[in-house]
């Protein structure tokens, strides 16, 4: 992964890049995406009470830095067959900030 992140800088990406799809707050709402308060040690497609692709639930990816920083280059083609439809970061920098807003914001 990038060096450690701005969770600041990051905080602007995810309001202007994410905030439209999920939320951060614990007991959050979901929207189109899951909320992702917990995210981190958590297994994709085990979000309570969001409806997951069968691609995302069968992935089995446990969510890190790295396994996150990795998704958030190009979700499609980590998870061939999930609906989330942004396309990605291409900045290592910009999925260094958003990772670090996570890390800060969802636990």
């Amino acid at each position: 992964m990038a060096d450690s992140g701005n969770a600041v800088a990051g905080a602007k990406l995810f309001k202007t890049r994410c905030a439209q799809c999920h939320t951060v707050e614990e007991k959050g709402p979901h929207k189109v995406g899951p909320n992702l308060y917990g995210i981190f040690g958590r297994k994709s497609g085990l979000a309570e009470g969001f409806s997951y692709t069968e691609a995302n639930k069968s992935k089995g990816v446990e969510w890190n830095e790295q396994t996150l920083f990795d998704y958030l280059e190009n979700p499609k083609k980590y998870i061939p067959g999930t609906k989330m439809a942004f396309a990605g970061f291409k900045k290592e920098k910009d999925r260094a900030d958003v990772v670090a807003y996570l890390k800060e914001s969802t636990a």
